[in-house]
């Protein structure tokens, strides 16, 4: 009898063991990071993201720097990050330009394309998994339908803002600010790649299993 106890005992301990560990990765997925221009940072205390990232970048064919620098410009990693309202006779708060949410900063009806496309239901805005996976979902779509190289972040920059109907018009042409964003983008994807190559071997072991 007391064999089965302490093997039933053991169990328990193992299973709550585990479910901290699922909970603590999944905690870490709303966190946003202390150090945002250093990628090897970021993933070393958010490991569960380097997990999805890895995940989306293999399904979708686009480099994790890629994805990582469109969500650093769209939210700065803020997982309820909004587009700023606009001022009412300019005291007032107004409403939002765009229905932009979360970390991607996608908007509604792209989101409902997203779910749609890729049969990933129930996914929000608002979790880190999901937003990198719908970038690289995005950009997925942009490389089949403008012909944009999967490291040119620049181009998917332009493309993720513009639409890629009008990144094919070429209705970024006459946006100087917007030039500087993308060139700003193309910069910091540079910088995380070379961080990347340093320590992504360190985080190549799964979240669930540390040891």
């Amino acid at each position: 009898m007391s064999f089965n106890k302490n093997l039933k005992y053991a169990v328990i301990m193992v299973i709550v063991v585990q479910l901290l560990i699922v909970w603590g990765c999944a905690g870490s997925l709303q966190k946003k990071p202390q150090d945002p221009d250093n990628i090897c940072r970021i993933f070393k205390e958010n490991k569960a993201w380097y997990k999805r990232a890895n995940s989306s970048s293999r399904k979708w064919g686009i480099p994790i720097s890629v994805m990582m620098a469109i969500m650093y410009q769209e939210s700065g990693y803020r997982h309820d990050a909004k587009p700023p309202r606009k001022s009412c006779l300019f005291i007032l708060p107004g409403p939002r330009p765009s229905s932009a949410y979360g970390y991607s900063q996608a908007l509604e009806s792209t989101w409902k394309n997203y779910i749609k496309s890729s049969g990933n239901t129930g996914a929000e805005r608002d979790d880190f998994g999901d937003s990198i996976d719908f970038i690289g979902w995005y950009c997925n779509q942009s490389k089949r339908k403008c012909g944009i190289s999967a490291r040119d972040s620049y181009n998917h920059y332009l493309a993720y803002h513009e639409g890629q109907q009008g990144f094919n018009r070429k209705t970024f042409r006459k946006k100087k600010w917007l030039l500087g964003v993308a060139r700003n983008v193309a910069s910091k994807e540079a910088k995380y790649s070379r961080q990347l190559a340093i320590c992504e071997k360190e985080f190549r072991k799964s979240c669930l299993w540390p040891f």
